[in-house]
């Protein structure tokens, strides 16, 4: 019974820790462009830099003493009080900054929500009260006047002590570096990461410190602790050689992905796939930051996305420094691979193919999944049926909106487009979602607690991976089926076509003209696809034996044509939705896809 009470505590506080590494990283994150141009602009034009110049230069120190921390403050208080939230804590953040001599980021991640939080407190209390005719004068002079008071505060008070902490943290930060223990760090981080604290970690806290260590050294290690993407590359290398199924065949798109792109979060799923590679992560990030502590390797600035395109173009024009950035990358690459290896090759669900004991295993379990899931599919499916109604955007939210959230979107809009549905499919980060009617957000069952607090009016979708979820297919089948509905001219075909079982009780696939066929599916969801591809495989040498020369195909439902001379095979379920959603295909019932007695009247009556 403890363990059960446990567990919602457990989920608060995680829950808690993502939304205020959140609201860390959503003050740096906007504002992120700045933090590059102010990186490229010392590398380029510092004394030491590719071209150097002594007038070019005088951009730097103002635009990391003033700039930076003042757009970070703007963003914090716009993000309490929109615009004049953002102003206020902006003016409360040059207090912090006139009142000290090391650059106030974190300064300003105080004072900013800060400034926010107080002018909406007078706001709620005083506006009510304002006579008319006297609002702008009211709400310019309180701006002013609290602003003012918070600038005064943060000079004499607040100054002294971020400054102060900041001094702290920076000192254990070097203590830690000169004790080649920086890779304790790790430790936390990479799981940290599969957590999506990873914006809240890099943004929040690593890059503010870095960006102070790089003022005075030219360049920081603190900028490649998160970034570094060698432990990610290790695991996706490993599933793409050792792997099986769609995690084998995804990977090496993910590397692209991940490598080039800079998207960590592609990788994630992959690991929690299989909890063991957490060791892999660690091992890699801890082996990455102690090569980097040895070869005295930093960037210039925090890179963004964490590409090893974007750490070549951070590093310092230094031959070493890039020799070290690729050797330290390569280092962590190889030892998350390896341990990856070991455990993937010791995993009894990734054995040889050719294994026929091991066939017959996967074959049972497929069998009894499929029956033992049956019901909660179907349940699954209904629910996402009745709560995708009168739909007119749709939003994919992750803690950043930009990378996994970005390809999510991709994915089904393009589903979107195939349905022949006209809906806006965008993205963004959980923060930045506004409550209003017919809004769907798709976000990821770790950050499901946040968006629907965000957004408690809107219809909510939780997927565990925004690439390939099989929920997707259920959102389209609900909203074609409404479309369907709505429209008079659809309404009799689908109406008809979702009927069809209803011809005979006795047999569902009495009414189908099976000498039209020309191409046989089965389909699968996108993550789901070992019985369809085993009942495939099985359905194909039955054909083959009788020289019948007709194409057996494994499909999602979004890869399926809406033709007549398309066969799909399903289950009673199944076979349901896609009625609901194809006015022309033709549907094979059968009591489960494994079993192969469902075929032989089928393969009968095909030419």
């Amino acid at each position: 019974m403890d363990t059960k009470a446990s567990k919602p505590a457990k989920k608060g506080i995680k829950s808690a820790m993502q939304t205020f590494g959140t609201k860390l990283s959503g003050m740096v994150l906007p504002n992120i462009g700045a933090f590059i141009a102010w990186g490229l602009i010392t590398a380029i034009f510092l004394k030491d830099g590719w071209l150097p110049n002594a007038d070019l230069a005088k951009l730097i120190d103002p635009m990391k003493n003033y700039l930076l921390p003042l757009l970070i403050a703007y963003s914090g208080g716009a993000a309490v009080a929109s615009h004049r939230g953002g102003v206020v804590g902006a003016i409360a953040t040059m207090g912090v900054i006139v009142g000290t001599n090391v650059p106030m980021f974190i300064g300003a991640m105080v004072m900013g929500p800060l400034g926010g939080w107080c002018i909406k407190k007078w706001d709620d209390a005083v506006q009510p009260k304002i006579r008319q005719g006297f609002e702008m004068l009211v709400n310019n002079f309180s701006a002013g006047i609290i602003g003012m008071i918070l600038a005064i505060i943060g000079f004499f008070l607040m100054g002294p002590i971020i400054s102060a902490f900041t001094n702290v943290m920076a000192a254990g930060v070097n203590w830690m570096i000169s004790h080649s223990l920086l890779w304790l760090a790790n430790i936390f981080i990479e799981p940290a990461k599969i957590l999506f604290l990873n914006n809240a970690i890099n943004q929040g806290i690593l890059t503010p410190l870095g960006i102070q260590q790089a003022a005075s050294a030219g360049k920081s290690i603190l900028f490649l602790l998160e970034p570094d993407p060698g432990p990610g590359l290790g695991v996706l290398l490993a599933f793409a050689l050792f792997g099986k199924g769609a995690a084998k065949g995804s990977a090496p798109s993910a590397i692209i992905i991940h490598f080039l792109g800079g998207i960590h979060e592609i990788y994630f799923p992959y690991i929690l796939m299989k909890p063991a590679l957490f060791l892999s992560v660690i091992a890699g990030g801890v082996t990455g930051t102690t090569l980097f502590s040895i070869l005295g390797v930093g960037l210039k600035s925090s890179p963004s996305p964490g590409s090893i395109i974007s750490l070549l173009l951070m590093s310092p024009k230094d031959p070493m420094n890039y020799l070290g950035l690729i050797i330290g990358v390569t280092g962590a690459t190889v030892v998350s691979f390896l341990v990856s290896a070991v455990i993937l090759k010791r995993d009894k669900s990734v054995e040889a193919d050719g294994d026929d004991l091991a066939a017959s295993t996967a074959k049972m379990k497929a069998m009894k999944a499929e029956s033992k899931n049956q019901a909660q599919t179907q349940e699954q499916a209904q629910q996402i049926m009745n709560d995708v109604r009168g739909v007119q955007q749709i939003i994919f939210a992750c803690d950043a909106g930009m990378g996994s959230s970005a390809m999510g979107a991709s994915i089904l809009r393009d589903k979107v487009k195939k349905a022949g549905l006209n809906l806006p499919v965008t993205n963004t980060a959980i923060s930045n979602l506004q409550d209003k009617p017919g809004l769907l957000v798709v976000t990821q069952e770790e950050l499901a607690d946040r968006a629907k607090t965000q957004t408690p009016d809107a219809m909510h979708v939780a997927v565990d991976n925004f690439l390939s979820s099989p929920k997707y297919d259920e959102i389209i089948a609900s909203l074609k089926t409404e479309s369907m509905t709505d429209n008079k001219d659809a309404a009799p075909t689908a109406t008809a076509n979702a009927d069809q079982p209803a011809a005979t009780t006795e047999d569902p696939n009495a009414s189908l003209n099976l000498d039209v066929v020309k191409e046989i599916v089965f389909m699968h969801h996108d993550q789901n696809i070992g019985s369809a591809t085993m009942a495939q495989a099985t359905f194909r040498s039955e054909l083959h034996k009788l020289n019948k020369d007709i194409t057996v195909k494994n499909l999602s439902i979004g890869e399926i044509d809406d033709n007549p001379d398309v066969l799909i095979v399903a289950s009673k379920e199944t076979a349901r939705r896609v009625k609901l959603q194809f006015a022309n295909v033709q549907v094979y019932v059968v009591d489960g896809l494994l079993n192969a007695t469902n075929y032989d009247t089928l393969i009968s009556k095909l030419k």
